[in-house]
């Protein structure tokens, strides 16, 4: 009896798309705010090249707002927070998913504590935004846009 073995993909079936995915599986921990920034920066970049580099701020400050939100309130030791993004000229929408179903609460500033500000940036920022329940946890989501 012969062994049929099967053959191999051609290489064009193996590769990646280019430029960075649009979905990103982070640890619930403070340095991936940090790496989550470094995403959003590369992804808009990528995908909306002649987009003005204020907007790539403002896309990459409302990332890095919401996932903070996400590790510091919305997560356990041990779970993770997942970005997604998508970006189109003059339009960006931000995910970020974490594991907790509480709703997120503007507070009061404080100068003592240094943070309670990233509601305030998400709208001012935003052109709109809001939270999504999900299975296990909740999706906070905004959409920027730009000319």
């Amino acid at each position: 009896m012969e062994i049929v073995r099967p053959t191999a993909l051609p290489p064009d079936h193996c590769t990646s798309p280019p430029g960075p995915p649009p979905q990103l599986m982070l640890a619930a921990d403070p340095e991936s705010v940090g790496a989550a920034r470094a995403y959003a920066r590369e992804f808009v970049s990528f995908y909306v090249p002649d987009s003005p580099a204020e907007s790539t701020d403002d896309v990459t400050l409302v990332v890095s707002e919401l996932v903070t939100n996400a590790v510091r309130y919305g997560t356990e030791p041990g779970d993770s927070v997942l970005v997604v993004l998508d970006a189109v000229p003059g339009r960006a929408r931000v995910e970020v998913h974490d594991t907790a179903r509480r709703r997120p609460q503007q507070r009061p500033e404080s100068d003592e504590r240094g943070r309670g500000r990233g509601l305030f940036i998400l709208e001012a920022l935003a052109a709109t935004w809001g939270v999504d329940d999900r299975p296990f946890g909740k999706i906070v989501w905004a959409e920027l846009e730009w000319k």
